[in-house]
């Protein structure tokens, strides 16, 4: 892909001037306005792909720095600002998890589990979509990108699950064996797998980040403890939901825990790196979950999850370096988290939500909180990216969500979860999409149609299981 899109890129220009030239209206001070249309211009340069979302990273930074938008009239606190993203503790969250996350595919560990899984649960289209699905729920809490679990574990296993049993990717006539109903199960799973953890998917940390600006704070327990019950429910009704509305021809895989045994004995026994990997995760959950209790932040059990895989040869500093997603999404996370929370800082994202609250404030919060959801969940149409969707929208339909009394904790998680749970839509809607849309065995009218099926079921167990749940633990 070339890096510059000279036509993406005019219409993005047209709109950030057009935004920056409109007086700010009254209760709004100009450089937020301005700060608004850099802003704007650096989501819309992302969705129609002007360049890299990195480049779009940069050049935001750039204009904030620049403009003196942040810092009107002082070019040194000015660029100090633009770059304060870079020191923000949740950015550097996901980046090392990035890191850890390479220790699983280094050593082969992540691979070893999906086949385990496949043995063991592999005798029918459902036991396979069940195993696949749970290597990705393992994986999850310490692989922060879901395109990475996606596509470099759980799809080529997926893939060539399928072709064995006769679900050929350039024979249409043989996709609906079980390719196309693995393709679309392993795609949901993944959606939910994404918003059961914190660290599951780089939109996480960024909602979380927003909402602490809006005074909600979030840990990785809670989000975990709040998304337990409707994300578990949805991953469990994603493979039986597909085998009634989208099913396999083969109702049996007798072959593919034979395969699975193959490619596990290939791989030989556990390694010593593989188990230091397992010890390292089990000591990075027990941090996360309980680090108030060892009075350690998030960030830093990172930090030593990673020293430890250093200290141990699990991963080498080469390796690190070499971890182009995480450095890149550090560099595009930073800006557009340090847009966003300035945007909530100079009052534009408090204004807003105040103005569309007053405008809702005849309405009561168990009204208005399901037309808040349903509305951002659907405007994921628009969207390539769960990150593109919280960066945009996020901190404004919360703002306006605690403007008309909705629990603060509640809609951050929900709103958090919705970007990702709505990749389902569409064959752009999220990373793992291209990928798995790209292995046709799903055409475009099916992925849509049961997208959207999917879309429905997911948001009517979280409402109503979620609802529920969350009474119960205290959150409304």
């Amino acid at each position: 892909m070339k890096e510059i899109n000279f036509k993406s890129g005019l219409i993005t220009c047209v709109i950030g001037l057009a935004i920056w030239f409109i007086p700010a209206p009254e209760g709004v001070q100009p450089n937020a306005w301005h700060l608004l249309a850099i802003f704007v211009a650096t989501i819309v340069g992302i969705i129609l792909k002007a360049a890299s979302m990195g480049t779009m990273a940069i050049i935001g930074i750039t204009l904030c720095a620049v403009t003196q938008v942040l810092a009107p009239g002082d070019p040194t606190k000015s660029i100090v600002n633009a770059l304060s993203g870079f020191g923000n503790s949740t950015i550097w969250l996901i980046g090392l998890a990035f890191f850890i996350a390479r220790g699983f595919i280094i050593t082969g560990l992540g691979t070893r589990i999906a086949y385990n899984f496949i043995k063991i649960f592999g005798k029918s289209p459902l036991g396979l979509a069940y195993g696949l699905n749970t290597a990705d729920l393992i994986l999850a809490p310490a692989i922060p990108s879901n395109t990475a679990r996606a596509g470099g574990v759980i799809y080529p296993i997926m893939k060539s699950i399928a072709t064995n049993m006769g679900s050929y990717a350039e024979k249409p006539e043989t996709h609906r064996k079980i390719g196309a109903f693995l393709t679309l199960s392993s795609y949901n799973a993944n959606m939910i797998t994404s918003v059961l953890f914190l660290t599951a998917t780089a939109s996480n940390p960024m909602a979380q980040k927003f909402a602490a600006d809006l005074g909600v704070e979030i840990t990785w327990g809670s989000w975990a403890l709040a998304a337990s019950v409707p994300g578990l429910i949805c991953f469990l009704l994603i493979p039986l939901f597909l085998y009634k509305s989208y099913p396999p021809e083969l109702k049996e895989t007798k072959e593919a825990p034979a395969i699975a045994a193959k490619q596990l004995k290939e791989m030989g026994p556990v390694s010593l790196k593989e188990w230091l990997m397992v010890a390292t995760f089990i000591i990075l959950l027990v941090l996360w979950i309980f680090g108030n209790l060892f009075a350690i932040d998030a960030t830093t059990a990172a930090l030593i999850g990673l020293c430890i895989l250093l200290l141990s040869g699990v991963l080498t500093w080469e390796d690190v370096k070499s971890e182009k997603g995480a450095w890149d999404t550090i560099v595009w996370f930073s800006s557009l988290v340090m847009m966003g929370s300035y945007l909530n800082s100079l009052g534009l994202i408090g204004w807003f939500g105040k103005l569309v609250g007053d405008e809702l404030s005849q309405l009561s919060w168990k009204v208005a909180f399901p037309l808040i959801i349903i509305v951002y969940s659907y405007c994921h149409y628009m969207f390539a990216s769960a990150t593109a969707q919280v960066a945009a929208m996020y901190s404004v339909f919360l703002a306006v969500g605690i403007a008309v009394g909705i629990p603060g904790t509640m809609l951050a998680i929900f709103l958090g979860a919705c970007a990702s749970l709505m990749g389902s839509l569409t064959h752009y809607g999220h990373g793992p999409a291209p990928i798995f849309f790209g292995s046709t065995y799903v055409d475009l009218k099916d992925w849509w149609k049961q997208g959207f099926f999917m879309s429905i079921l997911f948001l009517l167990v979280w409402f109503v299981a979620g609802g529920l749940w969350w009474k119960a633990i205290g959150l409304w």
